[in-house]
This record gives C-alpha cells, structure tokens and sequence, in this order.
C-alpha cells in the first residue's frame, strides 16, 4: 500500500510466522543475492496495529523506477489481525523523511535525490471502482485522471502533508473548524477523523446510532437523503457526499466512515482526510514548492 501517512518501506519477511503474515506473500532474504541484513530492531506502530522486525537493504523495484540499497524493514511479528485479509503485503510511506525510523532515507527521497524522476513530486488517482483500478504517479502528472485545473494549497508543517482548512460545514451551517484547523491527507486510511466532539455532532446531525467496535450506523434507504459535509480549504469548498462517507459492507450494514482521531490538548484541532476523501478528489504532492495539489477527480 502506498501511504502518505507513514514515510517507512516494509514487507512480510519468511522469519515471521504471526497469523496476519501467512496470509501473505514473504519476502525470502535467503533468496536474494544483493540482500544486506542491517539487523537493527525495529518497531513501527500503526492505527491498525504494529510490526516488529529488522532494517535490511536490497533492490527496490517500483514500475520501472530501480534503486539499489534501499533501506527496508523485514517484518518478524505482526499484531494480530493486523492487515490480515488486506489485499496488500506491505506498506510503503511517502511522508517525509522526519517521519521515517532511525534516519532512514524513503524511497520517493532517494528517488528524488539521484534524480530518478523529472520532477519531484507524485499524484494519486483512488478509483471507486475495481474495475478501473487505482493510479500512483512518480515524478509527473497524467491530468486525464481530473477535471478542472489543479488547486494548490501550501503544506503547513513538514512531517506529514499536512494542510490548512478553513472551515468544515453541512447543511449551510459550520460545525467544525470554525476558526481554521489543520488536515493530514492520508492514503492509508479509509475514514475521515477528527476531534470526538466534532465527530459526534456530526453523527448526530446525520442520525447515526452506535453499533460495535466504534462503528455509527445509518439506514440504508436514509443515504440519499443526508446532506453532503463540505470542507473548505483556501476558499474552495471540497464537498464529501454520503454516498461517499457512508460504506455498506457486505452483510448489508450502512455504516459512516467518521472515526474519532488522536487529539492532545492544546494541539490545533485536526482532521485526518483519507480515502473517502481521496477517491473524489485527485491529489498531486510536490516536494519542491511544499504544496499539495486538488482537483475533482474523473
């Protein structure tokens, strides 16, 4: 999975024999000629859970795009259930390098470093559909994938992409951001986070009622009647219809994709925008202007 929210390269390694890894294809080291073991432990923590494992490098191989030496984690034990029936092995981060463990260099860096890419920045296009399939873009943007012209909007902090929004509103009214706040664009998460108060105001506002594990539920035959959130970021308004924030799994349960995030006192109140967001609107991310880049996506 490529992820804007994490800056750290790491796969399922043969040493690991958690549950949520023999799901999974594993990285063979024996089996690698140009593999180095670095062997420094390592411990990566995630939403969803964590990883514990060793620093190694080898050849990195995305699309055509080659790198020798590229510093990886090999996982030796993984959570339970941690991203065990994803359709994904591993993850790798395309957030800063202050993000990354240990002063490892990620892979977009080094990538943008040795000049592997014209440009240095790169885009996503998260398609709704399966069929379609979803796009990464390093180093250029195919602008087939959105319609209109790209908004850019300044990164405020250098850690993750992190922005600031102006306001967030439904149904002609602000119900959160009312003096401005900050947005993390996040590709590794499916829901739209932010703090527990303004996340429970709006499951109230959409009538939402608590089911298990976090979840907020809504009639299905309710969704084209509830009113579309909208943010504003730099005096556009992106809105997030409920078709779009409100996910039917496959027992036919309706559930919103607002999540309570991660809030310390006296931090600027913060929103977590993932694929909920993501999949209606194109993003481009440049590392040399700092910027982030929106557009309604096709």
């Amino acid at each position: 999975m490529f992820d804007t929210g994490s800056s750290d390269l790491w796969v399922p390694s043969t040493h690991c024999h958690s549950p949520s890894c023999l799901m999974h294809n594993l990285f063979n080291p024996h089996k690698s000629t140009t593999f180095k073991l670095l062997g420094n432990p390592v411990d990566l923590i995630y939403a969803s859970g964590r990883i514990n494992g060793v620093l190694g490098q080898d050849v990195i191989q995305v699309g055509n795009l080659l790198h020798f030496n590229q510093t990886f984690a090999l996982s030796q034990k993984q959570s339970k259930h941690f991203f065990q029936n994803a359709p994904f092995d591993g993850i790798l981060g395309l957030g800063f390098p202050s993000l990354a463990i240990q002063g490892t260099t990620p892979l977009f860096d080094n990538l943008k470093n040795l000049g592997l890419i014209p440009y240095p920045l790169f885009a996503f296009y998260l398609s709704f559909r399966k069929e379609n399939g979803s796009v990464v873009m390093f180093g250029g943007v195919d602008h087939s994938y959105h319609t209109g012209k790209l908004n850019w909007v300044p990164v405020s902090r250098t850690h993750y992409w992190q922005i600031t929004m102006g306001r967030i509103s439904m149904n002609g009214k602000v119900i959160a951001c009312k003096c401005g706040c900050q947005a993390i664009l996040d590709t590794g998460t499916t829901f739209l986070l932010g703090p527990s108060r303004r996340i429970a105001k709006i499951h109230r506002l959409i009538r939402a009622r608590p089911f298990e594990s976090l979840q907020y539920t809504v009639p299905c035959n309710t969704t084209s009647t509830l009113p579309p959130l909208i943010f504003t970021i730099k005096g556009i308004d992106y809105p997030v219809s409920a078709q779009a924030y409100i996910h039917e799994n496959s027992e036919g349960l309706c559930y919103s994709v607002f999540r309570n995030g991660k809030q310390h006192e006296n931090e600027a109140e913060t929103w977590v925008l993932g694929n909920a967001f993501l999949r209606l609107y194109f993003s481009v991310y440049d590392r040399e202007k700092y910027r982030i880049g929106l557009a309604p996506a096709v």
